[in-house]
């Protein structure tokens, strides 16, 4: 029986990859391990596109199905421009919960500048929560995209805004009673504004445009962990990162520990991971920070494979597990007397 959450990439390979219909010239960029969208061929343009489902956070159920499917465009250095939804609702909903979930898509889509042109919606039976399903797409100017397939041995890693951030954002949301408890209102209030920091499009697309940028990746399910591993295993490289370099926020911190969960296993949509030149990557940075957006160098990319680990303050190495699950199932499903 399979555990909550993402498809290992192991299953992936030896049963989804095996069934991909026809093959067809137009496919630039197929599925395949660690990459977040495809790029097939239009006549004289490439297009990128990806799809994603938001089955959590019910209150802004609407706000991250845009964001998350828009992210994935941007990391391969393309401005999202349209969305597609699918939104599947349980018996017993009304029309406020459906115009709750189109206003909140309707106001991620204006700040980033993208049209919702069509999609479906529907009751559908065996649900007991909203499921919105997001296409998202975006045109490639000229052939100019990078991959998580990119990253090259010796560049940097950076990473922005820090880790867990959408773990942060639901847990305040779905769980707020309990953090108001310990933490009391302006805790959690903070903690929700988190959801604000969901898109990486502008910092995917000032990186890309600054240069340098070999790889760039959107770590949701398994957190900064788990998409420091699907970068790596896209690119069949491994990764050295640094504990006291990683950006992690107080209130991600408080709650990781309150739940008993690793902060870099938490789904962190909102955060980017960016492999860059090392003569570039400060340069990177430079750019991020001067348009609000706070990032660091974590550590460097390494040739061996294998090698996947963080180095602790003290100075020891340890292996950086891939999570088999992401933290916030288990936090979720915590109990509390």
């Amino acid at each position: 029986m399979f555990p909550l959450g993402k498809i290992s990439p192991e299953v992936l390979e030896r049963t989804v990859f095996r069934w991909l219909g026809s093959e067809r010239n137009d496919v630039i960029l197929g599925p395949s391990r660690g990459e977040d969208a495809a790029i097939i061929q239009i006549g004289d343009y490439l297009v990128a596109l990806k799809c994603d489902p938001i089955s959590g956070a019910i209150d802004r159920i609407g706000w991250l199905a845009v964001n998350i499917a828009s992210n994935d465009i941007a990391t391969m250095g393309v401005k999202p421009n349209w969305i597609l939804s699918c939104i599947m609702l349980p018996k017993g909903s009304g029309e406020k919960v459906l115009e709750d979930i189109c206003r909140k898509m309707d106001e991620a889509a204006k700040k980033l500048g993208i049209s919702i042109i069509g999609g479906h919606s529907e009751i559908t039976p065996g649900l007991d929560h909203p499921l919105v399903i997001t296409f998202s797409a975006g045109v490639v100017e000229g052939d100019h995209f990078v991959k998580s397939g990119g990253a090259k041995s010796g560049a940097k890693i950076i990473l922005t805004k820090g880790t867990g951030i959408e773990g942060t954002a639901i847990l305040a949301s779905d769980r707020s009673k309990i953090l108001e408890e310990k933490y009391g209102k302006a805790f959690v209030s903070r903690a929700k504004e988190y959801f604000e920091k969901i898109s990486v499009v502008k910092e995917a697309l000032l990186a890309f445009d600054f240069g340098g940028v070999s790889a760039m990746h959107d770590p949701t399910e398994g957190g900064v962990a788990g998409g420091l591993h699907e970068l790596c295993d896209a690119a069949s490289k491994g990764f050295k990162i640094y504990e006291k370099k990683i950006l992690v926020g107080k209130e991600t911190l408080e709650i990781c520990r309150l739940f008993g969960i690793d902060h870099l296993n938490l789904i962190s949509s909102g955060s980017l991971l960016i492999t860059a030149e090392s003569e570039k990557a400060n340069g990177i940075i430079k750019i991020l920070q001067s348009n609000g957006i706070e990032a660091t160098i974590i550590g460097e990319i390494v040739e061996d494979e294998n090698k996947r680990v963080v180095i602790k303050d003290d100075g020891s190495e340890k292996k950086l597990l891939r999570p088999l699950s992401d933290d916030l199932w288990t936090a979720l499903a915590k109990k509390f007397k």
